[in-house]
């Protein structure tokens, strides 16, 4: 039985047009302002970028944590390469909430979404969020819609704090977060090797097939083309 709905958002409840063509480029052109502004208050994020970087390969200039340019530069740098940065998405998610308060973003979900949020509450489950954008991003897309505050349906919110989305010991904490076995949660994304490792954990899988999103090939998922599908 299903108890839980542990969702990945971008190509599974949001186009992913929505991620690399507002938001990634919204936060490219205010960070250099932006770490300018709050760089004394950035010192963890830029010790953990400092260790990024010093472990980057693809990354050939010296990074020096004392020097804005340089760790705005590190930054640019890892949002053109889509980095899966944990300190990169907490200050994306800064220059985001900015954003969605002075109404310059809209967060976009597929229509689908807001009725399988209500449909999948009043049937009694847990709904959740795991995505590598931070806590604080994933809570601005779903309370910013066109549709309203879909927030309210929302009971947990995981970023890579808990773990990286391609290993099955993550899945494993969050059933544990969420005081569930594994399987008794179903996890939707668009990306096969976050499919593997959640069924390593143990959990239901689905393959979320989106507009936009990459052809996938036969990876051996059931797939879901719309929430409408995925029974409560």
């Amino acid at each position: 039985m299903t108890k839980a709905i542990l969702l990945d958002i971008e190509g599974t409840t949001t186009p992913i047009d929505f991620v690399h063509r507002t938001l990634f480029p919204y936060a490219r052109a205010r960070v250099a302002g932006y770490v300018s502004e709050n760089f004394a208050t950035l010192k963890k994020e830029i010790a953990e970028l400092a260790a990024e970087a010093a472990a980057d390969e693809s990354y050939t200039k010296v990074f020096d944590k004392t020097s804005e340019n340089s760790v705005i530069e590190y930054l640019q740098h890892l949002i053109d390469a889509d980095r899966k940065s944990t300190p990169l998405k907490f200050i994306q998610g800064l220059i985001w909430e900015r954003g969605y308060a002075a109404g310059e973003l809209v967060g976009e979900v597929f229509p689908d979404v807001p009725p399988a949020f209500e449909c999948w509450k009043a049937a009694g489950k847990l709904i959740a969020i795991y995505s590598s954008g931070s806590v604080l991003a994933q809570k601005l897309i779903f309370s910013h819609t066109a549709e309203g505050d879909l927030s309210r349906h929302i009971d947990r919110y995981f970023d890579t704090n808990i773990g990286h989305k391609r290993e099955a010991e993550s899945y494993r904490r969050i059933a544990g977060e969420l005081e569930l076995p594994p399987g008794e949660v179903l996890f939707i994304s668009d990306i096969a090797q976050e499919l593997a490792a959640a069924a390593d954990a143990g959990m239901q899988v689905l393959l979320s097939v989106r507009p936009g999103n990459a052809p996938i090939n036969d990876a051996g998922f059931e797939t879901a083309e719309s929430f409408d599908r995925v029974a409560a």
